[in-house]
């Protein structure tokens, strides 16, 4: 029985666990991101998204969230909700809308609020008091404002051959209001086609958006390239590329994952990842940028976990 599941960044090994146990006791690959975003989602330990994530400059707390079902290309998705306990349920629950399946703002709010979902104050007291570290630490100091903006991404494969993708974060630390990034745009912050595979970003949404990145790994794999050959193209290819007609490139971390469970991770940055398949158990990965277009991948060591969090 082949399944297997991949998610961005050390904060998703507790959620990698639970989905590889619905996974491998038959559950749906839908049913499996689910469990492994709203883990992330509940705990506000994580900064960056979900209960504790942190606010935008006004000190409002606005969180993204999307969902694709790879067997029907369905999307719901949600941008700047507010005060819901799990943004990523509403986002499921969107993707079986006709239309109206992308909701922002009050809009995405007042759905939540009418389908039955758990309003819930998100911004927590300890949030708050980083936040106004911050806007103090920007007028005393005259420093960027901009600090942080890690998502949950998330790829699922279940035993039936069904993929998901899916995503949540808080976005930017700071941002201005209203501001969205890459995460719940379909095709750059997550792609899935149960026929091939899926991805899903994290970094620096206003470059992510600028080349699709998503959608071009599940297009490199169609034609053949393994999970880990149509990262490193896409992500590589595309950074060298705006770098040279932008001047730059923010982070960007890119995982991706095929329909036998192998999966792929490129990046321009130290990216920690978690992955689970059906030969191996829940681990925490890192990756860095290699030689020529490539990128070198090592499980994390005891030192590595200790210092992160693990006991």
């Amino acid at each position: 029985m082949s399944w297997g599941v991949i998610a961005t960044w050390r904060m998703a090994f507790e959620g990698t666990a639970l989905a590889s146990e619905v996974l491998k006791a038959g559950g749906s690959a839908s049913d499996a991101a689910q469990e492994l975003v709203e883990n992330v989602e509940n705990n506000p330990d994580f900064r960056s998204v979900g209960f504790g994530g942190l606010p935008n400059e006004e000190g409002v707390l606005e969180m993204d969230a999307a969902f694709m079902d790879g067997d029907t290309f369905k999307i719901g998705a949600v941008a700047g909700i507010q005060d819901v306990a799990n943004p990523i349920a509403v986002a499921r629950k969107l993707s079986d809308e006709k239309f109206n399946s992308f909701r922002i703002g009050a809009g995405a709010t007042k759905y939540a609020e009418e389908a039955g979902f758990e309003r819930k104050e998100m911004l927590t007291s300890e949030a708050h008091e980083i936040w106004a570290k911050r806007v103090a630490e920007v007028t005393e100091k005259n420093l960027n404002p901009y600090d942080g903006h890690d998502t949950v991404g998330v790829v699922s494969l279940d035993s039936f051959v069904s993929m998901t993708a899916a995503t949540s974060s808080s976005g930017l630390f700071m941002k201005k209001a209203g501001r969205v990034g890459d995460s719940p745009l379909s095709g750059s912050g997550f792609y899935v086609d149960s026929e091939i595979g899926g991805a899903s970003a994290t970094g620096l949404g206003e470059d992510l958006m600028k080349g699709c990145l998503s959608y071009e790994i599940v297009r490199l794999m169609g034609e053949g390239l393994s999970p880990q050959s149509a990262c490193d193209k896409a992500v590589y290819d595309f950074a060298e590329k705006l770098t040279k007609r932008y001047g730059k490139c923010g982070a960007m971390s890119l995982i991706a994952m095929n329909n036998k469970g192998e999966w792929g991770v490129a990046t321009n940055v130290e990216f920690p990842f978690c992955a689970a398949n059906a030969e191996n158990e829940p681990a925490v990965y890192i990756a860095n940028p290699g030689p020529n277009k490539t990128t070198l991948i090592k499980k994390a060591t005891k030192e590595w976990l200790d210092s992160h969090g693990f006991d």
